[in-house]
């Protein structure tokens, strides 16, 4: 297939060309394309995203972003043609005839590299490619050339789970050592971390020196060593912490967890880490990259999907490319990690029905076990120097440790303006629809018909455990009631029937009662709003009535689970002379997951039920949902949630810990009142602590007054999308690209680039934007990144995501003030702290985020705009001091863009 006719094709703003084997150049339309793609000559990369530029559903062709997922495994590659040549080690081209020419010549290098003699693996290589040829794979006809045909051997290939190494169990560890680090000690670690070629930053080193604080020994119980650190953007607050974390890891024999908020700030973190151990099978050995069980690959659900189904069956394409990422990869990770996070749109898979879902994993029971990416992981975790988590891991890793044991004891909460809205996450409860199914899912496995038996992995309770409790009569009638009482739970299609107002069993009557209270109590969708909610009581009597039949049903399901847990803790307790360690392993393992749904679930939406009609508990909040998206339903149901979530933070977390440094450039609204600092302990839960925590700010190095413009337009209609298109329109025009838009609600991202997409395409700049292109934030920020002169529109998530130095971020527009929600809970909080002060807060932080990501260097130049003429004066003074704000309309905004950004161009 690596055939002469191949032509190449590449889409770039305003032009679409096509490069021939021989060299041949034409300009093309999208007819054209078509006509290549139907003449199977096609050769792109990202097929989704050119057939979505040139207007198509689909386009047929050959993509070489999945030859290269066949031939280098978990290596890095973007979706682009440019993203290809370097991850290739070409010359990396601007020309798109250039670029065309590239695929060519990676075509040729990629079918070289797996002829090429001496390579290991081939056989299996083989085997795998063949298999996915009876897939219709269009590759597999030049990777079995490449690879000297195809190759007989035991299966298709796709057992990789017979070909992965086995973890070994660590011996126990005993406690870390406190032995702490001393100022001198982190800015000595820190200038071996940075070498000389660094940009000179002085206040990272008195930065790193004040982190070492937060690794001094605990003076008593309850009381960690705590520090409150606002770094300014430049600082360099990574390597900071960093360096002091190393030290303190190396002289006490304990690893040191370095929570972020989002995966894509883990993976960036990862990369830094790269700093300290340069050496692949060192930083291997040492950095450990944890996540929640969702995001791994499940061996036995992989397993499920390779061999049922016929041998022709088209997702058996991806199962090949997953089979041989899975041989290479460093840790299993899905999501975010080395799998390539454009595979599932690019291939059709979903890639939640290969991790492990909530509940399913049978632990040692599990013939793959010993070879479990998870159960390595976590093994690994504990004999780490360093532990790159998430904020909610850390969080449920500690809310679920049995007798402290795993329980972060040192960590660091970068990012850690948003330890508040993680705790909110880890520590709330929902009684909805999609919960309870989940949970009978849990407890009866797949029930209806053809979905049971082509759905991967999805055990009942029953099939997971009952050969632990054989000979047990307790626990079989357990088992039995503990199925029965399921049913009452929603089942397949609940969603529909409580719509139509057709509810079955106690859970559906109460979900479409409460539905009926939403909807009775609320407006109709305002714009932007995701969900429709109302205060729980006073109840309807309907309501009122459901949830004491659901509470019922509850109970009679509480009563067998607490009955299995009590029958493995006795087997544990009767057998404890004959059981092996594997055993004993999986009956803990059975009685904790069972106590965690107990205890995290069925409790909890217990006391909600019983308290529906009563006053909530004081600190908590209530309230009735139902969630939607796209114009659709999604779910419905009962949510609690903390007013200050850093309460079981503190109490399930920070007591534990010996030492936590929570650090962020925006850990404080202002910078000129204590009041400030008093809402940073509040936020992150250091006002819970018995001993306060240190706290200091270091001040950005940047200038940003004179690298820096901050205009507010004043004569931009907010709620005219015709006028808010406009002025996007003109701004990245002005900008020359490297813009980037932020929207507080997702239809108004799409109404903008539905608008200014053609425009920006004739102008020569690429648009990319979340929720529109088929990729995932963290490939959207690494394309944006890359290409200078594109331009992204984007949510809270890339706000988060985004560290763009240099010239490829160089225009901020936000639609309008980003101003918090007004839904129930923030009603409660707003109650709780402070008013309307409390509201300017958060808006301010948001801003003073956005804002930060604009100036990464010292050589950084940018503009800020806020198309909102109601901004209030108040809450200008977000920006950094010397930053003058000015109110002016859209063309001098336009024109001061313009040339502000053409005066600092070098």
């Amino acid at each position: 297939m690596a055939s002469p006719d191949l032509v190449a094709l590449v889409a770039v703003p305003g032009r679409l060309v096509s490069v021939s084997a021989s060299g041949e150049v034409d300009d093309l339309n999208p007819e054209d394309a078509r006509a290549l793609a139907s003449a199977g000559r096609l050769l792109c990369v990202h097929a989704p995203s050119l057939a979505r530029r040139l207007g198509l559903d689909r386009l047929a062709g050959l993509d070489l972003l999945e030859l290269f997922a066949f031939v280098h495994p978990a290596r890095f590659c973007l979706p682009s043609p440019r993203g290809l040549a370097a991850a290739l080690d070409l010359d990396v081209p601007d020309d798109p005839v250039d670029q065309a020419l590239a695929l060519h010549r990676a075509l040729a290098l990629l079918l070289g590299t797996l002829a090429a003699p001496g390579q290991r693996g081939q056989a299996i290589a083989a085997r795998v490619a063949a298999a996915m040829g009876q897939a219709g794979w269009p590759w597999a006809p030049a990777v079995l050339q490449a690879l000297g045909g195809a190759r007989d051997g035991p299966g298709s290939g796709f057992d990789v789970w017979t070909r992965l190494p086995e973890w070994e169990e660590p011996p126990p560890e005993g406690d870390p050592l406190s032995r702490p680090v001393s100022e001198d000690e982190a800015r000595q670690a820190l200038a071996g971390l940075l070498h000389d070629a660094a940009e000179a930053r002085p206040q990272q080193a008195d930065y790193a020196a004040l982190a070492a604080g937060a690794f001094a020994p605990r003076l008593r119980e309850g009381a960690p060593s705590m520090v409150l650190a606002e770094a300014g953007t430049g600082i360099g607050k990574t390597l900071g912490y960093i360096a002091p974390a190393s030290v303190f890891a190396a002289k006490n024999g304990g690893p040191v967890w370095l929570s972020t908020y989002t995966r894509v700030l883990q993976r960036q973190l990862d990369r830094e880490l790269s700093r300290l151990y340069p050496v692949a099978a060192e930083k291997a050995a040492k950095v450990v990259v944890r996540k929640g069980r969702e995001n791994y690959l499940c061996l036995l659900n992989f397993e499920d999907q390779a061999r049922q189904g016929p041998p022709d069956r088209p997702d058996r394409v991806a199962l090949g490319l997953i089979a041989r990422w899975a041989e290479a990869t460093r840790d299993g990770d899905m999501v975010g990690g080395d799998f390539p996070a454009w595979a599932g749109d690019l291939l059709g898979v979903r890639v939640s029905a290969l991790t492990d879902r909530r509940g399913e994993c049978i632990h040692s029971a599990c013939p793959h076990y010993r070879k479990c990416f998870i159960e390595r992981g976590i093994r690994k975790a504990r004999q780490a120097e360093i532990v790159v988590a998430n904020h909610a891991l850390v969080m449920i890793t500690a809310a679920r440790a049995v007798e402290g044991r795993d329980i972060p004891l040192r960590i660091v909460f970068d990012e850690g303006h948003h330890v508040f809205d993680a705790a909110d996450g880890a520590f709330s409860a929902h009684l909805t629809g999609v919960e309870a199914a989940d949970l009978r899912r849990w407890v009866r496995g797949h029930e209806e018909g053809r979905r049971a038996r082509v759905a991967q992995r999805a055990r009942g309770l029953t099939a997971r455990i009952s050969d632990l409790v054989i000979d047990d009569a307790d626990a079989d009638r357990a088992l039995a009631d503990a199925h029965a009482a399921a049913a009452a739970l929603p089942g397949e299609g609940w969603l529909a029937r409580i719509q139509a107002g057709n509810p079955v069993g106690p859970a559906e009557t109460f979900l479409s009662a409460l539905r009926t209270q939403v909807l009775a109590r609320t407006r109709n969708q305002v714009e932007g709003s995701l969900r429709r909610e109302c205060e729980k009581a006073p109840a309807l009597p309907e309501v009122l009535a459901a949830a004491s039949g659901l509470d019922a049903a509850l109970e009679r399901l509480q009563g067998p689970l607490q009955t299995l847990v009590r029958r493995l803790r006795d087997r544990l307790d009767e057998d404890a002379e004959t059981l092996d360690s594997a055993a004993r392993a999986r009956l803990d393992a059975a009685a904790r997951g069972i106590e965690r749904r107990v205890g995290d679930q069925v409790g909890p939406w217990r006391a909600m039920l019983r308290e529906l009609d009563d006053i909530t508990p004081e600190g908590l909040v209530d309230l009735c949902a139902i969630d939607r998206a796209e114009g659709r339903e999604l779910d419905c149901g009962l949510h609690r949630h903390w007013v200050d979530p850093t309460q079981p933070f503190a109490r399930v977390l920070l007591d534990q810990a010996h030492g936590a440094l929570i650090t962020s450039a925006t850990l404080r609204d202002r910078s000129h009142a204590d009041s400030d600092w008093q809402m940073a302990e509040m936020r992150t839960g250091a006002h819970h602590l018995v001993l306060p925590p240190r706290r200091a700010s270091l001040p950005s190095p940047f200038d940003y007054a004179s690298r820096t413009r901050v205009f507010v337009v004043t004569d931009v209609r907010r709620d005219a999308p015709d006028d808010v298109a406009a002025a996007y329109r003109t701004l990245f025009l002005a900008a020359g690209g490297g813009a980037l838009g932020l929207f507080t609600a997702i239809s108004r991202l799409r109404g903008v680039h539905q608008r200014i997409h053609e425009a920006l395409e004739t102008a020569g700049l690429d648009l990319l934007a979340q929720h529109v292109d088929p990729l995932d934030v963290g490939t959207l920020i690494d394309l944006f990144r890359a290409e200078r002169d594109s331009c992204l529109l984007g949510t809270d998530a890339v706000r988060d995501g985004v560290d763009v130095p240099g010239q490829a971020l160089r225009l901020i527009v936000f639609d309008r003030v980003p101003w918090p929600r007004p839904d129930l809970l923030h009603k409660a909080r707003k109650a709780a702290f402070g008013g309307t002060a409390y509201d300017d807060m958060l808006t301010r932080l948001r801003l003073k985020q956005a804002f930060g990501r604009l100036i990464r260097r010292q050589d950084d130049m940018g503009v800020f705009v806020i198309l909102d003429a109601m901004t209030p004066t108040r809450l200008l003074d977000a920006f950094p001091d010397g930053v003058a704000v000015q109110r002016v309309g859209l063309a001098e905004a336009v024109a001061g863009t313009r040339q502000f950004l053409d005066s600092r161009r070098p």
